[in-house]
């Protein structure tokens, strides 16, 4: 059985206006993880993902270039505790 890994990320750059949230989503939906994502009134992205270790990597990859009219300078990752009540992947 695959454990299920749960994490936080806060992404920053040009990363509103983009398509960032929509992109993340349906990257969070074709990796089979459940979460959501969101803009910060900072201008910052803040996501939480939950799934396979193996989806996690290759979302965290997927933030750290993020869609094309994205430009994104930094990503902080946080490992959090899974949440069983989180159900698909949601623009917030």
């Amino acid at each position: 059985m695959t454990e299920t890994k749960a994490i936080s990320a806060t992404i920053t750059g040009r990363v509103q206006g983009v398509g960032f949230r929509y992109t993340t989503r349906r990257v969070g939906q074709d990796l089979g993880l459940v979460g959501w994502v969101r803009n910060q009134p900072d201008g910052s992205v803040a996501t939480v993902a939950q799934g396979s270790e193996r989806a996690i990597g290759r979302f965290v990859a997927f933030l750290e270039q993020g869609p094309p009219a994205a430009v994104v300078t930094s990503v902080q990752i946080h490992d959090v505790a899974t949440d069983p009540t989180l159900r698909g992947f949601r623009v917030a």
